[in-house]
């Protein structure tokens, strides 16, 4: 019997010496779930800038559509040179709040960059319509269609950013998080999904 116990007892220990995690396994567990841990606050702040960049953007993606309708041709709305002043001073605003990004996982990464990138993007459109605003003839027809293509790219690639951040609180268990620009019908832009905030369902 003794030596029964005696050999259990042994064949335990190397069992648990042969299968127990190396140190080298157990320190990128650990860097793992730090890396998890310290994304899932990025999400959050990424998050929290998303909504505040859209709230500064949403006035002026209203006003250029107003002013420069999904054809590109001037619309109707009266536009001064102090809108278009506002309009500048929110996209560069915007764009600036995304300066000197933290490295976060993949996921965040690319949703980050492409909001950021779509803010820069919006900022280049009204600095395109502030310049045909100065030209006259075809000139200023051809400088509006490119400053409506410029607001149209720059919608899409916000919608892309809008539902990669979506997916990652999705992922982060935060849920849906539908941070989207008004768009209208015409700017092919990707819309959110039907899910209600908060929910964890994918």
């Amino acid at each position: 019997m003794a030596a029964f116990v005696i050999g259990a007892l042994v064949a335990g220990g190397l069992v648990f010496w042969t299968t127990r995690p190396s140190s080298i396994e157990q320190m990128a567990s650990q860097i793992r779930a730090e890396s998890a841990l310290r994304d899932k606050t990025q999400i959050k702040t990424l998050t929290e800038l998303a909504r505040t960049t859209r709230d500064r953007l949403v006035p002026v993606v209203e006003g250029l559509s107003r002013a420069m309708p999904v054809d590109g041709t001037a619309g109707p709305a009266v536009v001064t040179t102090a809108d278009v002043e506002n309009w500048r001073k929110a996209a560069t605003a915007a764009a600036d709040g995304f300066a000197d990004p933290p490295s976060g996982e993949t996921a965040t990464n690319v949703a980050r960059s492409t909001l950021a990138s779509a803010a820069r993007q919006l900022a280049t459109t009204v600095d395109t319509y502030a310049a045909a605003r100065d030209l006259t003839g075809p000139a200023r027809t051809t400088a509006l269609d490119l400053a409506a293509r410029q607001r149209a790219d720059a919608l899409f690639t916000w919608s892309v950013g809008g539902t990669a951040l979506d997916a990652v609180n999705v992922d982060a268990g935060y849920g849906h998080q539908h941070v989207f620009l008004p768009t209208t019908p015409g700017d092919g832009a990707l819309t959110p999904d039907t899910e209600p905030e908060g929910n964890h369902e994918s």
